[in-house]
């Protein structure tokens, strides 16, 4: 069992640097239209920001910072969720490559806050 969490982690953060990375080369065709530089600036941040709290969440010093690094996620997840929308809404070019995205962005927070209900539950 312990083999499948471990391989469950590790393709877990892999999902998470896949999903950076598509919104980072998403990020860099929509950025000819000037409207949606600080809007590609925040998708970037907060997208980011998801894989980066998870990764480090392994290095936390105790359980309590580990489900902090949980939550910092999940925040940002729902905060990657939010700027998809506004940004499927201004820029209906990208509509089917942002669906991807928001439907991957729905999934990972959804694992993540069961991730963290299954931790709380432990402590």
């Amino acid at each position: 069992m312990q083999n499948d969490k471990s391989k469950f982690k590790e393709n877990f953060i892999k999902r998470l640097i896949k999903f950076s990375i598509k919104v980072l080369k998403l990020s860099e065709k929509a950025r000819k239209k000037r409207v949606l530089w600080s809007l590609i600036d925040q998708l970037i941040r907060s997208a980011t920001s998801i894989g980066a709290n998870v990764t480090e969440a392994k290095a936390s010093s105790s359980k309590k910072d580990y489900i902090r690094f949980f939550e910092i996620a999940l925040k940002s997840a729902n905060e990657t969720i939010y700027w998809l929308i506004i940004f499927r809404n201004i820029a209906p070019e990208f509509k089917n490559e942002l669906d991807l995205l928001y439907k991957d962005a729905n999934e990972i927070a959804k694992i993540i806050a069961s991730s963290i209900l299954t931790l709380k539950k432990r402590k």
